[in-house]
């Protein structure tokens, strides 16, 4: 009978403790910049469990969120690795498709303010 009620406590902590994923109570406030410029409404998707480029298909993300005006986001996650890759057009003096990315790693109830750096696809 103990085996089995410590088994469930070991399965009941590990369902409890949720990694990488979006929803926790940390804060990730970010920037999508390209030479010291906010993009607006630019696109910025997020890889859970990642510390590596996932590369420029969308469909390889879990998540995304838009910028706003202001070229800001906001993302409450749980702890963990993330990767999160910006795209976006840079409207000045022309219109310039950019994109780039970064790792993030979070600890639980940590609040991080980030900048996605984007530049012009090689």
């Amino acid at each position: 009978m103990k085996k089995i009620i410590l088994a469930l406590v070991l399965v009941g902590s590990f369902l409890a403790c949720k990694k990488n994923q979006l929803g926790g109570k940390a804060t990730i406030n970010g920037v999508v910049s390209h030479h010291e410029k906010r993009i607006s409404k630019a696109v910025v998707y997020v890889k859970f469990n990642a510390k590596e480029f996932p590369g420029t298909d969308s469909s390889k993300y879990d998540a995304s969120i838009v910028t706003n005006e202001a070229g800001e986001f906001q993302m409450e996650c749980y702890k963990g690795d993330y990767y999160l890759f910006g795209t976006g057009i840079d409207f000045r003096p022309g219109a310039t498709y950019v994109n780039g990315g970064v790792p993030v790693h979070i600890r639980n109830k940590e609040k991080l303010d980030i900048t996605v750096a984007v530049s012009e696809p090689h």
